[in-house]
């Protein structure tokens, strides 16, 4: 979403580092070649212009000015200044000391209400938290059918009740939530296509009764400053603690994320990065700033790293390894592993150095990972392991089994043997070293 502010701030950064020294007049016209980066962005006007006030007032101080590296100075200072309009710091949901803590999600139909419910009460699950789901979107159709189909997808329990009014339907929920000794019920409230009476006095009187410990407001990213406006609507009437931020993944311009904290005065406190039901992502205002600014986050990629790493299995694979016992099963396997951190596009976005544009000459196919796939799941048990026995007769049976051409299979039996003599270089390094690398390396 923010590739495109990406690229121009990375730029501009770059004609920055040709200047020895910059003078009052050079740093005048960076802020506004910043200015317009962000106004291109759909960041809010205002806010906008609140930033920039802030990055000059430190830019023409002594410090940047009688530096020898001043780019890296402004640099230093617009990552400062951008983390502070993000948010600062990752806020956290607030709990009750006594379970169940209830957390109601609000906002418009189709900013991806329904699915963050769910991928907030798998988030939570993986926290160690037992979270039940109630279906309080009576209006919309589908959206009862959606969340349940979602619960049955992650194991997360769902309370439902079709006719019944959302009040009552929370009631029996907390009840159900109390009585089964789950600690986290998390509300889907009904949304509306735009702001009106009866959604807002509904969702008055929800968190007038059963006062929810957080309150929510799921924003769809990609809706730009349309999703500032919503954010304070809901502020001025409803309240809400923290946002939802959705579709982060999408190709819209990013404005609203830059936006809503300084617009509303609440964080931003979980982002949706995927489709998927494990794409929510903790807001950290600093590791933002830092993916904008194109210099990584790897604090995120090692967090993903470690929550599909097997330890045991990175030890299995290290003796096989070292023995250069090391298969296309093995290989398949760690491709697996990769797969759990995500799209490969993201994953490679959030290394220092690799910009967008980058990414862009990498040409990152998901499609060749499945191929890949493909080609050695129509492969037999020994095949996998014994790779020279496959001769041509093989190579067509499993071009064909895997939709692909033998060609295909050729290229990849040839990048398995290249990655086999590799391997042979790693029988130096210490069994530490080679644990921690390969889990990441293929």
């Amino acid at each position: 979403m923010f590739e495109n502010l990406t690229e121009r701030l990375q730029d501009i950064f770059r004609r920055l580092r040709g200047h020895g020294r910059l003078s009052e007049k050079q740093v005048d016209e960076v802020m506004r070649e910043i200015r317009l980066a962000l106004l291109e962005a759909d960041v809010n006007f205002k806010v906008v212009k609140e930033l920039i006030g802030r990055i000059r007032e430190r830019a023409v101080g002594q410090e940047v000015l009688r530096s020898l590296t001043p780019a890296q100075q402004v640099i230093k200072i617009v990552n400062e200044e951008l983390t502070d309009l993000l948010g600062s710091t990752n806020e956290r949901i607030n709990f009750s000391g006594r379970p169940p803590s209830l957390i109601m999600l609000v906002g418009l139909q189709g900013s991806g209400k329904t699915t963050a419910t769910a991928k907030l009460a798998h988030h939570l699950r993986t926290q160690g938290r037992h979270p039940l789901m109630i279906a309080a979107d009576v209006y919309r159709p589908a959206a009862i059918d959606q969340l349940e189909k979602l619960g049955e997808q992650a194991g997360i329990p769902v309370y439902s009740h079709r006719g019944g009014e959302p009040e009552n339907i929370i009631a029996e929920g907390v009840r159900k939530a109390e009585k089964e000794a789950l600690d986290t019920v998390i509300i889907d409230t009904a949304g509306r296509l735009h702001i009106d009476e009866d959604m807002m006095q509904e969702l008055v009187r929800i968190k007038d009764r059963f006062s929810p410990h957080e309150t929510l407001l799921v924003v769809d990213a990609m809706t730009g400053q349309d999703a500032v406006n919503v954010a304070q609507a809901f502020a001025s009437r409803v309240g809400f603690d923290g946002v939802i931020l959705t579709k982060l993944d999408g190709d819209a311009r990013g404005g609203a994320a830059l936006s809503i904290k300084s617009v509303t005065g609440k964080p931003i406190k979980f982002a949706s990065v995927g489709e998927k039901i494990g794409d929510l992502e903790p807001f950290y205002p600093d590791r933002m700033a830092s993916r904008i600014l194109g210099m990584g986050d790897m604090l995120t990629l090692i967090e993903k790293a470690q929550a599909s790493y097997d330890e045991e299995r990175a030890r299995e694979l290290e003796q096989k390894l070292r023995k250069q016992q090391f298969t296309l099963e093995d290989f398949l396997e760690q491709m697996q592993q990769l797969k759990k951190m995500g799209p490969l596009d993201q994953i490679l976005g959030m290394i220092p150095g690799i910009s967008a544009s980058k990414l862009k000459g990498l040409q990152v196919d998901e499609n060749q990972i499945k191929k890949v796939e493909a080609i050695i799941r129509s492969m037999t048990p020994e095949e996998r392991r014994k790779p020279q026995i496959i001769g041509a007769s093989r190579k067509q049976r499993i071009a064909r089994g895997s939709g692909t051409s033998t060609q295909d299979v050729n290229r990849l039996l040839q990048q398995f043997q290249q990655m086999q003599k590799m391997i042979k270089q790693f029988g130096k390094m210490s069994p530490r070293k080679l644990g921690q690398m390969f889990p990441f390396q293929l």
